[in-house]
């Protein structure tokens, strides 16, 4: 069944010429995921990704799924407290609990947080700097995902002190080592945002939790159970996908030198280049999922009901159907509708956060250090054995 190994050293070495293999071969095919022990229909041209991505014939739901998906699909019960978001509903739900999170999560308020960011770089910059030895730092632990969680931390109003709890329940639920880690995960992550929420509504601060518990549409407000979920949703989407996001631009600009030159000298092309990093080596190799609520005819293929589908936004993204040239990194790529933070009803509400913090971190590293390179072969670097993030295992640095 699982004639196309996405799952194996290749993939973490290079993945990109086995998802070549497939957009020619098999572009939507049924695998066998190994780690989750279940049948996952795979799309990867960028065209069906698009419209799989507007079907709504698949749910997110998955409380509409027979008996024999959920347990195949969903296993730890603990999480169930933790998915009541968006991400996880379907029209009309979805559309309300999007609505509401906007109230919140405003353009304004992002900006607002663009001297707070830039300034958290620079200061974890030089602490990182302090400590460094002679052979670098891990970009990946001591900027790159420490960026985000503290960003996260004062826009959610967290203190500062349960950075290091976040930063380890937010790593096992994007690479679980076993189900019964994330079990522990997700109680102990619940019985903290269930208190903290408490907290908030005690004493409201000028901070998003407290914007969230304000929020209201049409007489309608988000329910305990829907506000830890959304701020579960926050904090894990937003430190992954932000961190691998900063990580993956610093390793495609080094990887080609002629660019960041090129981006050193024109500092207007940053937004460019952060697009093509998004396109490239998009943070977020797969959607979640999607279940089909009857056997579906899509792309000419029946997809049963019930079975996992994702769409592959990383092969999509280097789709030449799509994209002249795919495998070029071009920090001047226009157009370049890349698909990274996915589509339609679905589509990142936190895009806007993400690009903003990669922009502002690639700004300061890109500009402030001009010795920035690989500390070792970027060759020996793999891609991380996770179910849809897309990011580095180390990312090793000098400057």
């Amino acid at each position: 069944m699982n004639h196309f190994d996405l799952w194996g050293e290749p993939a973490h070495v290079d993945p990109l010429p086995i998802l070549a293999r497939m957009r020619s071969e098999a572009p939507i095919v049924r695998l066998f995921d190994p780690h989750q022990g279940a049948p996952e229909w795979v799309v990867t041209r960028y065209a069906d990704v698009v419209e799989l991505l507007r079907d709504n014939r698949f749910s997110k739901d998955k409380r509409k799924l027979p008996p024999r998906s959920r347990e195949m699909y969903f296993r730890v019960s603990e999480l169930d407290a933790l998915d009541k978001h968006m991400l996880f509903a379907d029209p009309p739900e979805h559309t309300r609990l999007r609505s509401l999170v906007a109230k919140a999560f405003t353009p304004r308020r992002m900006r607002d947080m663009q001297p707070r960011i830039a300034e958290s770089a620079r200061w974890l910059l030089r602490e990182a700097d302090e400590t460094r030895g002679s052979g670098g730092v891990n970009l990946l632990e001591v900027f790159a995902f420490s960026l985000p969680i503290t960003v996260l931390a004062e826009l959610i109003g967290v203190p500062l002190e349960d950075q290091p709890r976040f930063k380890a329940w937010t790593n096992i639920l994007a690479a679980p080592p076993d189900f019964e880690s994330l079990r522990r995960m997700a109680v102990e992550f619940q019985e903290y945002l269930a208190e903290f929420i408490q907290r908030r509504r005690a004493e409201p601060c000028d901070d998003l939790t407290s914007a969230l518990i304000a929020a209201e549409e049409q007489g309608d407000r988000l329910s305990a159970v829907e506000l830890m979920s959304m701020l579960f949703l926050l904090i894990a989407a937003g430190y992954e996908t932000t961190g691998n996001l900063i990580a993956n631009s610093v390793w495609a600009l080094l990887k080609h030198p002629a660019e960041l030159a090129r981006l050193r000298a024109e500092p207007s092309l940053l937004e460019s280049a952060i697009e093509e990093v998004l396109r490239y080596c998009p943070p977020v190799k797969n959607t979640i999922g999607a279940y089909p609520l009857a056997d579906t005819k899509f792309q000419g293929q029946v997809i049963p009901e019930g079975e996992k589908v994702v769409a592959s936004l990383l092969s999509a993204n280097h789709d030449p159907e799509q994209f002249e040239e795919p495998e070029r990194f071009d920090i001047t790529r226009s157009p370049n509708k890349h698909v990274a933070f996915g589509l339609g009803p679905h589509f990142c509400l936190g895009a806007p956060l993400a690009r903003l913090e990669a922009s502002v971190a690639v700004d300061v590293l890109v500009q402030e250090y001009p010795r920035l390179a690989f500390a070792e072969d970027p060759s020996n670097l793999r891609w991380r054995e996770a179910v849809f993030i897309h990011g580095l295992n180390r990312l090793p640095v000098i400057w």
